[in-house]
């Protein structure tokens, strides 16, 4: 019985998975391709990196701090969960972050890219600053 109950519960959850070019053009149509600098194809390798584009995606950093959604948004710094103190910078709930709609993600991305630049994101500057398009965008008709 329990692990009936268990599998009801996994059945459940949905999240949304983006496949590339998809992520792309709702990136491009929020404005997100040259935002402050930063590439379609840039955001689209960042969210491929940290998220494999879920938005569901919850991680616990080893701070305690844990990080939400497609483009692995912190508590520590940018929502709040009432788990973590927060400075609460996108002035948002975290849950706001692993729903399939993905616009609040992008407003608070927009948020942190405004405040701290795209280097807020480890994987921008590991995987993402110098990427190429064609590998994120190619053939996705943006």
């Amino acid at each position: 019985m329990k692990v009936l109950v268990f599998f009801l519960l996994l059945a459940g959850v949905s999240a949304k998975k983006y496949d590339q070019c998809k992520l792309a053009k709702d990136l491009k149509a929020a404005g997100m391709d040259g935002f402050n600098g930063v590439t379609l194809a840039q955001w689209v390798c960042l969210a491929k990196y940290v998220s494999d584009f879920n938005t569901n995606k919850v991680v616990v950093d080893i701070d305690g701090s844990t990080d939400f959604g497609i483009f692995q948004i912190s508590n520590r710094w940018w929502c709040t969960d009432g788990k973590f103190k927060s400075a609460n910078g996108c002035k948002l709930s975290c849950s706001e972050l692993i729903k399939d709609d993905i616009t609040k993600s992008i407003a608070c991305a927009k948020t942190i890219l405004k405040e701290q630049g795209p280097k807020a994101w480890v994987a921008w500057s590991n995987k993402c600053k110098a990427c190429e398009a064609a590998s994120y965008i190619g053939g996705c008709g943006v």
